[in-house]
């Protein structure tokens, strides 16, 4: 009992509020598009074409995600949405882990920036197979800093991790990205600052490229060869999402969730000017870099998160010791001390599991899935029987897919599948209700329509000769070709 000291109760404290902070209700559409997917190839083997739309059935589809599809089935199938609110929350919590041991100060400093890493991150967690981006990204990095910071070497561990990442999920780009700004900032710090603590040596960086270059050797392990590799490109090409899909958007910071963000930024500036310590360049590539991709897209803000979060505290460490504000730990307390820490670590703990079963109660759950997701629509087209061509907005596709599979879709969250033109003319202008909507729905022999209430679309529908509406409320409705079958 004397070991649990202030400070070690302190850091359990902080990890079951993380933990608790992560644990949320599945309302992302895309998630059911991947468990689908996992569903399907335990029966049918890898996806090589896709099985999911009328728009693009058995074109060829690398679908990067298989690896991390089959383990969300695996949970949904096991717990439900409760195993997936947990996994996301495992996932986050052990990625902030890997950052807390990359941090430097006390853990009272630790803690103070954990917190504003984590609500930063936050944006992107969801039961998807990114999480699984996130938490390798941080085993990525922690590796990096292992050998740069405590020259402890274990850069070959980084090659098979990196195989196994090119099998979950496209987003091992990010392992790329920590790489390359690793050995850019090496050679800058040789260039500029060849005396600095922390500069590898040119052997060091070498070493770096060559596991680099192993690693990029060690993605064409998977069921799509070299074709893997093509994927983060063929992504970011991809001009609808940037104009269509929030997350490919820069933060919208009148958004409060964006806040996090800005004050991490904000922060890492002020510390960097009040430092006397001279920026190392690994870390000054690092966090430019990522802030950069975070203010250019939304989803990379928890990149950025990763990277800025034990930056922050190695410098905001140095301004506080250069002011003697250090708050030297304590290694031993009394029994008494010890019982009253094991209280409030035993309160917080049991705080945090009924936040999380709040959070998780089944009244909760639908509640807010209801809100959030189309469950309504889909409960209605299961027993209304229409026959025909669906044309659905893209942002239930995925819910679809799960839980209406003998009604193929017209399009969903696989950007990769569908592609710019696609996206950007076939859907989205006629989404919008732009003109030539109607030359759309007949050029697919469209059947039926399901879209949000308010889209142009269904604007556009309600006065529309030749459609009528099948069902309506708050969220969505359904318009009916009159010409259409229907049984």
């Amino acid at each position: 009992m004397r070991q649990l000291t202030i400070e070690r109760a302190a850091a359990i404290i902080l990890f079951a509020l993380l933990f608790a902070l992560a644990t949320r209700i599945p309302v992302d559409t895309d998630v059911w598009w991947h468990l689908r997917s996992g569903q399907y190839m335990l029966s049918n083997g890898i996806i090589h074409a896709d099985p999911f739309s009328f728009t693009k059935f058995g074109e060829a589809w690398i679908n990067h995600s298989w690896g991390s599809q089959i383990l969300l089935n695996a949970v949904w199938q096991v717990a439900g949405n409760f195993g997936l609110a947990i996994y996301v929350a495992a996932l986050a919590t052990g990625g902030m882990w890997f950052v807390y041991r990359m941090s430097a100060g006390n853990v009272y400093l630790k803690a103070f920036a954990l917190v504003i890493g984590a609500s930063t991150a936050a944006v992107f967690w969801s039961p998807r197979p990114q999480m699984l981006s996130f938490f390798l990204s941080t085993v990525v990095l922690y590796l990096l800093y292992l050998h740069k910071r405590e020259k402890i070497d274990r850069l070959w561990f980084i090659p098979p991790i990196m195989c196994v990442w090119g099998n979950l999920h496209a987003g091992f780009s990010i392992g790329f990205i920590f790489m390359a700004g690793s050995i850019a900032g090496e050679v800058l710090g040789h260039l500029f600052n060849p005396t600095g603590e922390h500069v590898v040596p040119w052997a060091g960086i070498r070493k770096l490229v060559l596991v680099a270059v192993v690693s990029a050797a060690a993605l064409v392990i998977n069921p799509y060869g070299l074709q893997m590799l093509t994927v983060p490109f063929q992504t970011v090409s991809i001009g609808a999402l940037q104009n269509f899909i929030q997350e490919w958007n820069s933060p919208n910071f009148h958004e409060r969730q964006t806040w996090p963000f800005v004050f991490l930024l904000l922060g890492l500036l002020g510390v960097l000017g009040a430092s006397k310590k001279r920026l190392d360049w690994t870390d000054f590539v690092l966090t430019t870099g990522t802030a950069f991709m975070g203010l250019l897209a939304g989803r990379n803000i928890s990149v950025f998160a990763v990277v800025a979060t034990p930056v922050l505290t190695y410098y905001l460490d140095d301004v506080l010791r250069e002011r003697g504000w250090v708050v030297n730990p304590v290694k031993r307390v009394t029994p008494r001390q010890a019982r009253l820490n094991a209280i409030l670590v035993g309160f917080i703990l049991l705080a945090a599991l009924g936040k999380v079963l709040l959070v998780l109660d089944r009244k909760s759950l639908d509640e807010a899935q209801r809100e959030y997701l189309p469950v309504a629509v889909t409960e209605h087209l299961k027993t209304a029987n229409l026959s025909g061509n669906m044309f659905n907005t893209y942002n239930w596709g995925g819910y679809f897919i799960y839980w209406l599979p003998d009604k193929p879709v017209f399009v969903d969250g696989r950007t990769d599948l569908y592609g710019d033109a696609f996206l950007s003319k076939d859907y989205l202008d006629t989404a919008t209700g732009a003109p030539g909507w109607e030359a759309t729905l007949d050029k697919y022999q469209i059947a039926y329509v399901v879209m949000e209430a308010d889209s142009g679309l269904t604007r556009n529908l309600r006065t529309a000769a030749g459609w009528r509406l099948d069902y309506e409320d708050q969220q969505a409705v359904v318009f009916v070709r009159e010409a259409a079958t229907n049984g």
